[in-house]
């Protein structure tokens, strides 16, 4: 997505519903937006996300007409109506293809662990499928441990090109201090091109090889590892976000760090066939090998 959040709410969580229990993802439900209300939310969902003073909001207009022309604006819903989730896309042609741009994703702390954002990926895709789209692209962080397990383990992506400071200076603090350097990654919507992609990455993580490939990374200090071998890790950080917080230096270190080393292996003509995540050691690890 476009300033790849996965994580939205910067208001106080609601994580109960109206009968006082905690949320569970059957009471949860993905539908397109219908309303002026529910796309006014949608806009509400990107404040609460990127901040109030983010500057790139898509307008309520723009996700109408995008979605009357084979778009998706789509939101997660409680049972009593209030929004926990969002999903925005563009429809397009790109060299002669119809493809699908996913613009923005963003979903409430108190709903993380129930698999909201796979859904409204899921959904986007459905609706994508309907139009005949042969692809979905989206931009995200690098260094966001859980978007890149989101995207390669479950969503099943491949990474297709690696952009430097892609959307430029923000005024939002998801951004502060690391830039906006962005991983493009490509999502079949065709079932079997999709399922042959996901074989592909449970094989890697599955791989015995990957847990003990040379680290191209091992420092912060801007040095990465030449000698190349069939497999091989990238690391970044756990959390990325509380580096920023705690630590800007480290965090910007880290940008420079992974970016050389994932530029120096997409240059070689490596791709990543998964992401594993150290919760021990506080790391993820994109695996990459010779295509």
């Amino acid at each position: 997505m476009r300033r790849s959040a996965h994580a939205a709410g910067r208001l106080t969580p609601f994580a109960m519903t109206t009968e006082s229990r905690p949320l569970t993802a059957n009471d949860i439900s993905i539908r397109s937006f219908e309303t002026h209300e529910e796309f006014l939310g949608g806009v509400t969902m990107q404040r609460d996300t990127w901040g109030a003073t983010f500057i790139d909001l898509v307008p309520p207009t723009v996700m109408k007409i995008s979605r009357r022309l084979g778009g998706v604006a789509a939101g997660a819903f409680t049972p009593d109506g209030r929004m926990v989730g969002f999903v925005f896309g563009i429809t397009g042609v790109e060299r002669g293809v119809l493809v699908h741009w996913s613009d923005m994703l963003a979903v409430r702390p108190e709903v993380q662990n129930l698999g909201v954002g796979r859904r409204l990926k899921e959904f986007q895709r459905r609706e994508v499928a309907r139009v005949g789209a042969r692809l979905i692209y989206w931009t995200y962080d690098p260094l966001q441990a859980r978007n890149a397990h989101l995207n390669f383990n479950v969503l099943g992506v491949r990474a297709t090109e690696y952009v430097e400071d892609m959307y430029g200076d923000t005024d939002s603090p998801l951004h502060r201090g690391i830039g906006t350097d962005r991983f493009i990654v490509a999502w079949a919507v065709d079932d079997v091109e999709l399922r042959a992609r996901q074989r592909v990455v449970a094989a890697a993580l599955a791989d015995e090889e990957f847990r003990h490939a040379p680290v191209v990374n091992p420092e912060l200090d801007g040095g990465i590892l030449t000698r190349l071998a069939p497999k091989l890790r990238v690391q970044v950080p756990g959390n990325i976000g509380a580096l920023q917080a705690d630590d800007l230096a480290t965090a910007v270190r880290w940008r420079a760090s992974s970016r050389a080393a994932i530029q120096h292996l997409l240059r070689a003509g490596y791709s990543v066939n998964g992401f594993r995540r150290d919760a021990g050691a506080d790391r993820g690890y994109y695996l990459f090998a010779t295509s």
